[in-house]
């Protein structure tokens, strides 16, 4: 596959994420997200950390055969308890950077360099993260996922602010419904498929019918 069409989603969803962060009012930085328990703050300092997951694993070359693909990458687990280490040091290390523009900041130069790094990568290459094996194209497009998700929890509770580009929040969908093993139905836009199918908001009963047995699956919690 073309490393343009490898790369081009992952671009896309990354750099309008980016974008929207910077895009938000230092005030907005204490708004709600759509990530349970945190703030916009919050999720922008998880961010900082995801590109840094992208920087060391595009770096981490693996010499076995692949173990997963874009869609096993993610495993199913149960939804966030608020025991989680890592998710209560978050809010500190948020909350430890003060004025917003120093998170703007670093989340734009770790987050450059992540995007840089997806453009350079060879999408044949094998990498390893998460105790598995992919392809780094694979790895690249299991992400849209993740960005377009985030991005829509950065926005949840602001009306104004940038949403998620039309053809990321379609191939999110694609990837959701790969991990569903079933589509979602029509009637869903691909911004709701993602909401309800991810649990960030509980479906209407005209929804819960037209998903029919899938409805019992869900939420689709990803790890």
């Amino acid at each position: 596959m073309a490393h343009d069409m490898v790369t081009g989603d992952f671009s896309r969803s990354w750099s309008a994420l980016l974008a929207a962060v910077g895009e938000i009012a230092d005030e907005d930085f204490d708004q709600p997200s759509g990530c349970r328990g945190w703030l916009v703050r919050d999720l922008v300092c998880h961010l900082v950390i995801d590109a840094q997951d992208v920087l060391i694993t595009l770096v981490t070359p693996a010499d076995s055969a692949p173990t997963a693909d874009a869609t096993t990458y993610w495993d199913l687990v149960e939804p966030p308890s608020g025991d989680d280490p890592l998710d209560a040091l978050i809010p500190r290390l948020a909350a430890a950077y003060g004025d917003p523009a120093l998170l703007r900041f670093h989340l734009d130069d770790v987050g450059s360099a992540a995007g840089r790094a997806a453009e350079l990568a060879d999408p044949a290459a094998l990498v390893s993260t998460k105790d598995k094996v992919l392809t780094a194209g694979d790895y690249l497009r299991a992400y849209v996922l993740e960005w377009t998700l985030h991005h829509l929890d950065l926005v949840a509770r602001l009306p104004l602010a940038p949403r998620p580009p039309v053809q990321t929040l379609a191939a999110a969908r694609t990837g959701l419904e790969r991990i569903a093993g079933a589509p979602f139905p029509a009637e869903l836009s691909d911004t709701d498929a993602l909401l309800v199918g991810t649990g960030r908001r509980a479906p209407t009963a005209d929804e819960t019918a037209a998903l029919g047995g899938l409805a019992a699956r869900l939420p689709l919690v990803l790890g």
